[in-house]
């Protein structure tokens, strides 16, 4: 077998770019295991049906504040402008629907209870908190003012509870008075769903920003291959193939796999999609519509306004359910139900990784934790500078 100075496991965005980084930078032979038969972890997209790009794993909205990621994905992709906005479509109580933007600002203010009424109360929330703030509900409800306590309730009632029920599958009791302390309204007219400086799409599509990143004669990538069927991890040494392997693995996968579920399974919550492709230009009005109130399915992602192709006739969408995951064959883990009590259970994996000098455990599977896609690149990146 030929000789290779570090192993990755997955060829996400933890894997493909700590792989590239290495391989460019530190001269080092990379070999890449990925189970799926394709590059790109969640983020792969690729032509469906009609030929519409849809994202196979869910939208992925690439955005961040930190001008180092965007400048090394910039690298291998360029740029579609896109500023996500999304909005929440509710029953309006007569018999029809409506919607506004989520976060809840203040055109959703206007929307929700009439202009005139809307504006008058995004004045008085201005003159109390300031413009262009993001006010928690922790904060509204503190108020002693009972109009703007109401407020908060109704934004409690109308944009998170019923979604967060949807998506985590909790009661309103169950549901952490953290998460829902820090529910924003933003008093601001800017629709977007992100802030951040540096926000778009991959013009040609993630799969291909992958494909040319993990394109180095350095690398080499196997597809279809189940790394943990090649791994052997015992005395604190980490065996490839049956011989040691004592250069960095860097490892993405779950961490609770890795060592054979020996304090038992991590919870997590899978993703199932139901796609269609409709025979009309458009769908909806946004690439994102959340349903917070009533719908089995949490949102409609509409993938052309995302990747910006002109079809005329056609158009793609999914819909999206969550559901807890029960690791059967097929099923994706994609969030970590994040409590003291798996916290506790992931430490008993993250110590075991601990014994072995040369195991990195990076991901959001490997770390038990949700990162978006310029937090993982950012990590990756820094574990590369540590072992150049």
């Amino acid at each position: 077998m030929e000789h290779y100075d570090v192993l990755v496991v997955g060829a996400g965005f933890a894997g493909a770019v700590t792989a590239r980084r290495l391989a460019e930078d530190g001269g080092k032979k990379i070999l890449v295991l990925e189970r799926r038969e394709h590059v790109g972890g969640n983020a792969y997209d690729g032509p469906g049906e009609g030929g519409i790009v849809i994202h196979f794993y869910g939208p992925h909205i690439f955005h961040t504040n930190e001008k180092r990621v965007y400048d090394y994905l910039s690298r291998f992709t360029k740029w579609r402008d896109y500023q996500h906005r999304v909005v929440a479509n509710i029953p309006d109580g007569k018999g029809g629907r409506l919607q506004y933007p989520v976060p809840f600002n203040l055109t959703s203010l206007e929307t929700a209870f009439g202009a005139g009424e809307g504006k008058r109360l995004g004045d008085k929330l201005i003159a109390e908190y300031g413009a262009e703030r993001k006010v928690t509900i922790l904060e509204l409800r503190q108020n002693p003012d009972p109009e703007i306590s109401a407020l908060a309730d109704y934004v409690y009632e109308h944009v998170f509870v019923h979604y967060t029920m949807k998506q985590w599958g909790q009661t309103p009791e169950e549901i952490d008075p953290n998460t829902t302390a820090r529910v924003p309204v933003f008093l601001s007219r800017d629709d977007r769903y992100f802030q951040d400086a540096y926000q778009g799409m991959p013009l040609e599509g993630y799969t291909p920003l992958f494909e040319r990143m993990l394109d180095h004669p350095n690398i080499t990538v196997e597809t279809g291959c189940d790394a943990l069927k090649r791994l052997e991890l015992g005395s604190g040494v980490v065996k490839l193939d049956g011989k040691v392997f004592d250069g960095p693995v860097i490892y993405s996968g779950q961490a609770d796999e890795l060592f054979a579920f020996r304090f038992g399974p991590l919870p997590y919550r899978t993703l199932d999609f139901q796609f269609e492709t409709l025979k009309q230009d458009a769908f909806q009005t946004h690439g994102t519509v959340n349903y917070t109130v009533d719908e089995a399915f949490t949102r409609i992602t509409e993938f052309k306004h995302l990747t910006g192709q002109k079809v005329k006739s056609e158009t793609a969408i999914m819909k999206e359910f969550s559901r807890a995951y029960t690791g059967a064959e097929g099923e994706i883990p994609y969030y970590a139900i994040i409590n003291p009590e798996n916290n506790a259970l992931y430490g008993k994996y993250a110590a075991l990784a601990g014994a072995y000098p040369n195991l990195y455990l990076l991901g959001r599977l490997a770390e038990y934790k949700y990162y978006n896609m310029d937090a993982i690149a950012l990590r990756a990146l820094e574990l590369a500078d540590s072992l150049l």
